[in-house]
């Protein structure tokens, strides 16, 4: 008799422990169910705030206005002031030696308009009573005028069919030059976002991320290279020169990126984007 009694209370046993074992299985299942549900309705949110923010761009000719203009430009400088035919060879790097001054003069003229116009109209407060973070706003605007960037950069491949009908260039150099370019677009944008969310005039806004904008290029230049070294201690001349986005695209024009370069646009993006979230937040308080 206790032989069976002591097996039933072992069979209880392990059938509680059974239960115990799926209840938190269902939990931990339910628990990844709702994550993934939030997360969905995150992203959800998010690419609809993408898709309003990319749709604004053409809500007016000024940004075909603006494509037209940056491509027109692209050819100047690459066939007039690169002297594209002097030199006799057929590939892009009179382009892509122009390309970063460039964008820093556009970029801020796509980013000016991001925050300040916001703050201006007084869209910002509707903006923030939707069931949105901040970082999806920030998020969501900075994406849309990446995208819009990457338009811009398309608009100048017919510079790259014109080297291929002139002669035999390296094309995988020249989309690598693309890719950099837009990688560091988007750490430009990411800077003018930020100048943008500290103001409601779009003119400040584009003066301040213009100036973001050459400060982050002219870090690398040999001018500032040799004034660094010759008045700061070799590890904080390194340091600033690190943070420059010609030490990074000028080896990507050429055909080499590195873990270092991917790294590096990476971080500066999310370093400025989060500045702006930190920025907006400060504003919202305010």
């Amino acid at each position: 008799m206790s032989r069976v009694a002591g097996s039933g209370i072992d069979n209880r046993e392990a059938g509680n422990g059974h239960e115990a074992g799926s209840d938190a299985a269902a939990s931990t299942a339910a628990t990844a169910i709702a994550a993934t549900g939030m997360s969905g309705v995150w992203l959800r949110a998010l690419m609809a705030l993408v898709r309003r923010e990319f749709s604004a761009y053409f809500a007016t000719p000024i940004a075909w206005v603006f494509l037209a203009a940056f491509a027109a430009l692209a050819a100047v400088f690459t066939f007039r002031v690169g002297n594209f035919m002097g030199r006799g060879v057929a590939d892009l790097a009179p382009f892509f030696m122009y390309l970063p001054w460039l964008l820093a003069v556009l970029t801020p003229a796509v980013s000016m308009r991001l925050w300040a116009e916001e703050r201006a109209s007084g869209s910002i407060e509707l903006l923030m009573t939707l069931p949105i973070s901040t970082w999806q706003a920030v998020l969501a605007k900075w994406l849309a005028g990446w995208l819009f960037l990457g338009l811009a950069l398309l608009s100048t491949t017919g510079l790259w069919l014109s080297v291929n009908w002139l002669g035999t260039p390296d094309n995988g150099v020249i989309a690598l030059g693309y890719v950099a370019a837009w990688m560091s677009a988007g750490v430009l944008l990411a800077a003018g976002a930020t100048a943008s969310a500290l103001t409601r005039n779009q003119v400040i806004a584009f003066v301040l991320g213009a100036l973001l904008a050459f400060l982050l290029l002219s870090a690398g230049t040999p001018l500032v290279r040799g004034v660094l070294s010759a008045w700061l201690p070799a590890a904080v001349a390194e340091s600033l020169l690190a943070i420059s986005l010609t030490t990074h695209f000028a080896p990507a024009a050429q055909g080499v990126i590195s873990l270092a370069d991917v790294l590096y646009w990476l971080s500066m993006t999310a370093f400025w984007l989060f500045l702006n979230v930190l920025v907006v937040e400060w504003k919202k308080a305010a």
